[in-house]
């Protein structure tokens, strides 16, 4: 090598003449988010890492997309189905959900581990409703029959944890509306239903020792057993599967609509609080300890989005932290960004 020379330099790219299927041998090799990266190296390798002959073989994330619900119109009865997909890998998610039997009208009420929990009624008996749990990528699906509260839910949820069971729970959240029709409150929850497909039976509904004020359209976390909600008095409550309730106090009061909201990642619970400027996120480090909240991250609205939270009249929420990494989705207005 001559004095000053920086060795051999390659005209073009070293990998052409690699065959395709060696190539593919190679990437598959690297983690996921590295082969993420690959795709940008050339338009050859991009193509390689999205054609549908090599997916099988590459690394793929565990969350692949959303499934998302579309409102009714004047001129479209009932609810549409969409799928928008996050990771770039390809999916072959139905997002009509046309897989299932046919319903007069089908809600996505939860989600939980790759698994879909829907509420269906039927087109030969509107008045019979069902529950349906199924998994979009096999295409499986399971009914979960109705119980008497089923007509007067504002919201079911889903627990399912394939690392511990193969089974799942479906939580019916009673309100008091259902429990005492002489109450008006849709959110004040007085009583837990727990359906087991491991037995396949509903538990009575069990009435719980103080009201759970759940918040609207906040949706809730399954763990290790536990089903965790945002209640509207600054706390999580945690319900595990005998129907036992507890109660988590929040770190700090919220002072936005938008309130707090419970997600899970890599095996631990966690916490978001939209302030007036600023979002917060908490993990539950020990929940029989008073100071069970440790802080990770306060960002403000203006650095996420460039425009602060209370000069802009689009609404800001997190909807999910990505199970695996350090990553959150939030939506602006109808727009959403991770």
């Amino acid at each position: 090598m001559a004095p000053g020379s920086m060795g051999t330099v390659f005209i073009g790219d070293p990998t052409a003449k690699l065959p395709d299927d060696l190539l593919v041998e190679v990437i598959s090799r690297v983690p996921y988010k590295s082969t993420c990266c690959c795709k940008c190296v050339s338009t050859r390798w991009r193509d390689l890492i999205s054609h549908p002959d090599h997916r099988d073989k590459l690394p793929r994330s565990t969350l692949a997309g959303f499934f998302h619900a579309t409102s009714a119109t004047e001129h479209h009865r009932h609810l549409s189905h969409g799928y928008l997909s996050v990771s770039g890998n390809w999916c072959r998610h139905d997002a009509a959900l046309s897989f299932l039997p046919k319903y007069e009208s089908l809600e996505i009420l939860d989600c939980c581990n790759g698994l879909l929990l829907c509420r269906g009624r039927k087109s030969t008996d509107p008045k019979t409703l069902d529950y349906v749990v199924c998994n979009p990528a096999t295409e499986k699906w399971v009914t979960v029959p109705a119980t008497k509260w089923s007509w007067d839910m504002s919201s079911a949820c889903l627990g399912f944890d394939p690392a511990v069971s193969s089974h799942f729970y479906v939580f019916e959240l009673v309100p008091a509306l259902a429990w005492n029709p002489i109450k008006r409150d849709d959110y004040s929850i007085e009583a837990v239903g727990i359906y087991s497909s491991k037995v396949g039976v509903w538990t009575h509904p069990i009435v719980l020792d103080d009201p759970i004020e759940i918040l609207y359209l906040s949706g809730g976390a399954f763990l290790s057993g536990v089903l965790y909600l945002c209640s509207d008095n600054n706390s999580v409550a945690a319900i595990d599967l005998e129907g036992n309730c507890r109660i988590i106090p929040l770190p700090t009061p919220h002072d936005d609509p938008g309130g707090p909201n419970v997600y899970v990642s890599r095996g631990q619970l966690y916490l978001t609080i939209q302030g007036a400027s600023e979002l917060s996120f908490w993990v539950l480090e020990d929940s029989s300890s008073e100071n069970c909240w440790t802080l990770k991250l306060n960002i403000s609205y203006l650095r996420l989005f460039g425009i602060d939270y209370s000069s802009s009249e689009q609404f800001y929420g997190v909807i999910s932290a990505h199970p695996e990494h350090n990553m959150i989705f939030i939506t602006k207005g109808f727009r959403l960004w991770y």
